[in-house]
């Protein structure tokens, strides 16, 4: 049998979820988008669990989502309702969760495990850590509830310099500095300083960064979500994404990106 893609163990009452697929550099494939919203649910409902701490497996805390791994070729009305129930979902299994929340981001982290990362109670860096958002330089709209939560934690320089054409990829040092993350610490004690940190937090209880509510938060997940399924069936991220994962060999989601763009000026009436 394979290794389970996600990790779960429960010491003191916090459960720590492990993404466990170093060799893709926890990628946010299907299957592993699968088995960490089945992770974060079941925690939820464990009595055990009173506290969560997710981090990842090797030297990566997560490469993002494999959008060619995610998305199949289907009538374009049905795709973008897709996209939207599939990015709301994702981020709505961090809001929706009832206990505290700790990201202890062990490497760098791309994409959405950045902005869901931000939905947690607090982020704990390894010093090696880096974040990078490059939802600019892919031709999409922020999602994670980045487009508010960002600014309301960074400041606007900030939020625009990691969401804009720059694509700036703090360090785990900066991002600390700048109000991302909430601590730093050697790699070797990033576990032990995170479930601190949850046990902490017990007593506390959920709570959501910037001083937003959770019911603000799923609103803009919401509106997000929308926007993302609009943009991810544009032309050019279409294109963007083709020549991308040609490049890369990848041949079959590659024809199916090719396939979308072809027709796209047909189906994009059909919206």
């Amino acid at each position: 049998m394979s290794d389970p893609l996600v990790i779960a163990s429960t010491v003191d009452g916090v459960t720590t979820l492990t993404m466990n697929h170093a060799r893709r550099l926890n990628g946010w494939t299907a299957p592993m988008l699968e088995a960490l919203m089945g992770a974060l649910q079941r925690a939820g409902q464990d009595p055990a669990t009173q506290a969560v701490v997710l981090t990842g497996s090797g030297a990566y805390y997560s490469a993002g989502v494999n959008l060619g791994g995610t998305l199949r070729v289907q009538h374009p009305r049905v795709l973008h309702g897709l996209i939207v129930a599939q990015n709301q979902a994702l981020f709505d299994a961090f809001l929706d969760l009832e206990k505290p929340v700790v990201a202890a981001v062990n490497g760098p982290a791309i994409g959405a495990p950045v902005t869901s990362s931000t939905l947690c109670d607090a982020i704990v860096a390894a010093d090696g850590a880096t974040f990078l958002t490059p939802f600019s330089r892919l031709g999409i709209p922020p999602e994670g509830c980045s487009s508010v939560m960002f600014e309301r934690l960074m400041g606007a320089e900030a939020a625009r310099r990691m969401l804009g054409p720059e694509g700036w990829r703090p360090t785990a040092d900066e991002a600390v500095a700048v109000g991302l993350a909430d601590d730093v610490v050697p790699a070797e004690e990033l576990l032990t300083r995170a479930q601190d940190l949850a046990r902490e937090r017990i007593a506390v209880g959920r709570t959501f960064r910037g001083g937003f509510t959770r019911e603000e938060l799923k609103a803009v997940n919401a509106r997000e979500s929308v926007a993302l399924a609009t943009a991810f069936l544009s032309p050019p991220f279409l294109a963007g994404q083709m020549r991308f994962l040609w490049s890369k060999k990848k041949r079959q989601p590659a024809a199916m990106f090719a396939a979308l763009w072809a027709t796209s000026p047909l189906w994009r009436l059909l919206l």
